[in-house]
């Protein structure tokens, strides 16, 4: 197999080196180029067509996250941050992969061999993942239009082969040649029938031609036949070509009021399709690819989203209280931040209950990811804390290097507890952790939620949960995820109630839960 061919893009040569070392340890890529700031990496990317792209966030003249649009649209690819640990670095790698970047990875410190190792083990699973995702997105593709095709296939009818479709022309010619010819107004009789005055006229050959189409193949009635050779005139008429003039086809519409019409014949039809496009709220899951449109085709359940703005706060709704009965817990990892801020986008400020979320990732990224979700969600978004109390209209994203667990608190209130305990798959926060502490809150109404993610974090839990009766589970489908992993695995365990596309996920959890 050919090796994947990737391209380095940092502003520092000691880290271009750096990084091209840790990459081609591994046999399965290849650097077949580098780039020093964000305009030389669009300019290569045309250029070599890589595979993948490893990209620094801070860099003079064009830093990653203005790239990262412009390498999009030229040649789309997964493109993997390399992010330091600063605050506006922090913040600009969220961006980034709200944008579109496959993931990130925190840069290595060049004073630590160990952090360099553990940072070049990271980037290396990463990259494969996103190679993994790359051909499977592939093979899908594939398989849809393979699919299409098949049903294209039984809708048109089987052409003939060459041959028969020959000889049946063939036998077709014979036939005709083997019927006597009907010309019934040259015969004698027909002649005889005329009026005397018609009788020494020959009958003109466009009559004797259009006579003939006109009994050819129908049963010729009499008075047909014993018409003059001149009557038939009329129907030899030319056929008529309509004009643009004409295409009202006599429904009194005239061509002014038709040509004026079309816009708003469109505009109708385009809420039609959209119409036609929501899915029953009775079905459980979704299956087909079909189902999987464009938000901008699935009418949003709650209000508009809430554009980005500076003071977030000041636009939330709704009334925050600790007293509740309902719960909702999320988990993702890779490709997790984009859906999170698909999924919170599309939540009401006044929704019902708290929504606890566990994203994979390290220590500070979790907060800068609650900062930027709170300027763009109806809801109040915050990074949970020790003891926080738990309040409805609220979503709190478990702190990077922390285990986080739901406990019951005095007053019936429910409060965060946060350890700093050994990972779990791999993880901390870990997702399974988060939704173990829920099996034993059996007075609440549990809602489990599973979003794109390499790995199957969270998966055994939610099985956990669902054969001990939780009110409703949820999976992001295959074709919206980033990295179908962590849902699929819930799948395979059969838990899920609800596989949805990302964009429907929301609406149908606002159902569930209001």
């Amino acid at each position: 197999m050919c090796a994947y061919r990737v391209l380095v893009v940092d502003d520092s040569a000691f880290m271009r080196k750096i990084i091209t070392d840790l990459i081609v340890r591994d046999e399965s890529f290849n650097i077949v180029g580098t780039a020093a700031n964000g305009r030389e990496a669009v300019e290569k990317v045309k250029e070599l067509q890589p595979d993948l792209v490893t990209m620094d966030v801070e860099m003079p003249e064009m830093n990653g996250l203005e790239a990262l649009p412009l390498i999009m649209a030229a040649h789309p690819l997964p493109v993997i941050m390399l992010s330091g640990i600063n605050e506006q670095g922090m913040k600009e790698t969220i961006m980034a992969l709200e944008a579109g970047a496959f993931d990130f990875i925190r840069k290595p410190s060049i004073a630590h061999a160990q952090d360099i190792e553990q940072v070049s083990k990271a980037l290396l699973e990463q990259m494969h993942t996103a190679m993994q995702a790359v051909r499977s997105r592939l093979e899908r593709k594939e398989a849809n239009e393979r699919k299409a095709a098949l049903e294209q296939a039984k809708k048109t009818p089987m052409e003939k082969p060459p041959g028969q479709a020959v000889t049946e022309k063939r036998a077709g010619s014979q036939a005709s040649a083997d019927k006597p010819p009907v010309v019934p107004l040259a015969s004698p009789p027909a002649a005889s029938a005329q009026p005397k005055k018609d009788a020494g006229k020959s009958v003109p050959t466009a009559a004797k031609q259009e006579t003939k189409k006109q009994l050819s193949g129908t049963a010729a009635t009499a008075d047909r036949i014993d018409k003059p050779a001149v009557q038939p005139r009329k129907p030899v008429q030319a056929p008529h070509v309509q004009k643009k003039e004409d295409l009202s086809m006599g429904t009194g519409i005239t061509s002014g009021q038709l040509k004026s019409s079309e816009p708003t014949a469109g505009k109708s039809m385009q809420g039609k399709d959209k119409a036609g496009l929501v899915k029953p709220e009775s079905r459980k899951t979704v299956t087909s690819s079909a189902s999987s449109t464009p938000a901008a085709t699935t009418p949003p359940v709650t209000a508009p989203t809430v554009p980005a703005a500076p003071k977030g706060l000041s636009l939330k709704k709704g009334v925050h209280t600790s007293s509740f009965r309902k719960l909702v817990a999320v988990g993702c990892s890779t490709g997790g931040p984009r859906a999170l801020k698909t999924l919170l986008e599309r939540i009401p400020g006044d929704f019902p209950a708290p929504i606890v979320i566990v994203q994979h990732m390290p220590p500070n990224f979790t907060r800068s990811l609650a900062q930027r979700l709170n300027t763009l969600s109806p809801l109040r978004v915050v990074e949970a804390e020790q003891g926080m109390t738990l309040e409805t209209g609220t979503a709190y994203i478990a702190p990077g290097g922390y285990q986080l667990r739901i406990v019951p608190g005095a007053g019936g209130k429910y409060t965060v507890s946060l350890k700093m305990e050994e990972a779990r798959n791999g993880h901390r926060p870990s997702v399974d952790t988060m939704f173990e502490s829920l099996l034993s809150l059996t007075s609440l109404e549990r809602h489990l939620v599973l979003l794109t993610g390499m790995g199957s974090d969270g998966a055994k839990m939610m099985k956990k949960l669902y054969d001990a009766g939780v009110q409703s589970t949820f999976a992001e489908n295959e074709e919206t995820c980033v990295v179908y992993g962590m849902p699929r695995s819930a799948v395979e365990l059969k838990c899920v109630r609800h596989l949805l596309p990302m964009q429907e996920i929301a609406p149908k959890l606002v159902q569930v839960v209001k």
